[in-house]
């Protein structure tokens, strides 16, 4: 048997797996996308649908935002209601202008598979990895159905249960949390477009209405822990939603429920993202809660960071990764990074995935209220949230924060190579992530 062959071989081909695969390959390096879906279930999986504002622009210098922006949609407000107050957060002003965009996953996946295939670049899709090994020279080896496939290097894109983090030779598992409480997912017909995310901070839990497209919505409902989806029909879901979302004649009505699910809420972040030739990117290295919309945007930030530096390493031999120099023209940019690319990726990308967990954290205190809350201190507890939305919502420092935070202001860093890249920072200066 011939042996197979390859420089960067990606396991994975979700936003992490297909951004770093188009930017590499665009680049002139050899590199194979394996995936154990089909490609009709990749296209399909109803999931994120908010992208930050360095995401996107991101996306736009690689020339791969065509129907995004045609047919995405623009948002830069969010409500939040609190013992029958709604709290209007105008994130885009506050901020400066940085806004979300709203675009399906599954449709931005669609494009990304459609712009790699039409560059000629290729994915193996139902054709999963089964496990990850390192040979003596150190160069990590893939056992696939088409038979072992040796690489220079492999990265995970795989999801919580990777099996390119499994093949860590010290383990990459890291610290995680359970939380006390888990949310109902529904994807639901509309009468018309949700024209502004709405969270509700609810004496009875948590409940989100989410824009998706022109007649269809995302919504969420805070129930306990490991609560069984079965005993949530039609009648009691729908009504959970009005009450708690306080559902009027000025909001898109319900009408068919497409699909029900249950997110079981947890966080984890890995204790490595590299060892040696194997690296992680995405949920494969750090999984974060649905509150605040960064799990998508963390994976595509990981890949952009991941491929700049490979790119230096492969093509340039130049081990640092960036430009030698800080935007500040010190050794060091300008967002604190250490300057040594490909082997200062794990470090650079484990912090970014704290001070994201960090932000996520916040907001899911800000959403629900402790668990096990007697009924009588619920409204001393529900008014203490009540001060701090106002407090994000209003002009000032701590609005401010919030906005740049949760919009995603900043730059994602372009390899030095592409035709549009200006050296910007890898990650946000504002956010950090």
């Amino acid at each position: 048997m011939t042996r197979r062959t390859t420089t960067v071989a990606i396991v994975g081909a979700g936003p992490a797996g297909l951004v770093l695969a188009h930017v590499l390959h665009r680049a002139g390096i050899t590199v194979t996308v394996h995936e154990r879906l089909s490609r009709a279930a990749v296209e399909s999986a109803a999931r994120a649908g908010v992208l930050e504002h360095r995401v996107v622009e991101y996306l736009r210098a690689l020339g791969l935002t065509d129907r995004l922006t045609a047919e995405g949609e623009r948002h830069g407000r969010c409500e939040i209601t609190c013992l029958g107050e709604n709290v209007l957060v105008d994130y885009g002003a506050l901020s400066g202008g940085i806004r979300h965009w709203v675009y399906p996953q599954q449709l931005l996946l669609r494009d990304l598979i459609a712009a790699y295939l039409a560059d000629g670049g290729s994915i193996a899709f139902e054709r999963p990895v089964e496990s990850v090994t390192v040979g003596a020279d150190g160069r990590p080896e893939l056992n696939t159905a088409d038979g072992p496939l040796t690489a220079e290097y492999v990265i995970g894109c795989d999801g919580a249960h990777s099996v390119v983090a499994a093949a860590f030779p010290d383990g990459a598992d890291g610290p995680g949390r359970r939380y006390p409480y888990d949310w109902l997912t529904v994807l639901a017909r509309i009468s018309r477009p949700v024209e502004q995310i709405r969270y509700a901070v609810h004496a009875d839990g948590f409940a989100g209405m989410m824009p998706r497209t022109a007649d269809v919505g995302r919504f969420y409902l805070e129930v306990p822990a490991g609560e069984d989806p079965a005993g949530w029909g039609e009648r009691r879901i729908r009504a959970e939603l009005e009450r708690r979302l306080e559902l009027d004649g000025e909001d898109p009505a319900l009408g068919a429920l497409l699909e029900t699910g249950m997110l079981r809420m947890r966080g984890k972040v890995a204790r490595r993202m590299r060892a040696g030739r194997l690296l992680l990117a995405g949920d494969a290295a750090h999984t974060v809660t649905p509150s605040g919309a960064k799990g998508l945007n963390s994976a595509v930030a990981d890949a952009a960071d991941l491929a700049a530096a490979l790119i230096a390493e492969l093509r340039d031999g130049d081990g640092t990764g960036l430009d030698g120099t800080g935007l500040d023209g010190t050794g060091l940019d300008s967002t604190g990074l250490d300057g040594t690319g490909l082997d200062g990726y794990e470090r650079r990308r484990l912090d970014a995935a704290w001070q994201t967990q960090e932000f996520s954290e916040q907001l899911l205190d800000l959403l629900h209220l402790p668990a096990g809350l007697p009924p009588g201190q619920r409204e001393f507890a529900l008014r203490l949230r009540l001060e701090r939305i106002r407090r994000i919502a209003a002009p000032g420092p701590e609005g401010a924060a919030f906005a740049l935070a949760y919009a995603g202001a900043g730059e994602l860093r372009l390899p030095a190579m592409w035709p549009s890249a200006q050296g910007g920072a890898v990650a946000s200066g504002a956010t950090g992530r």
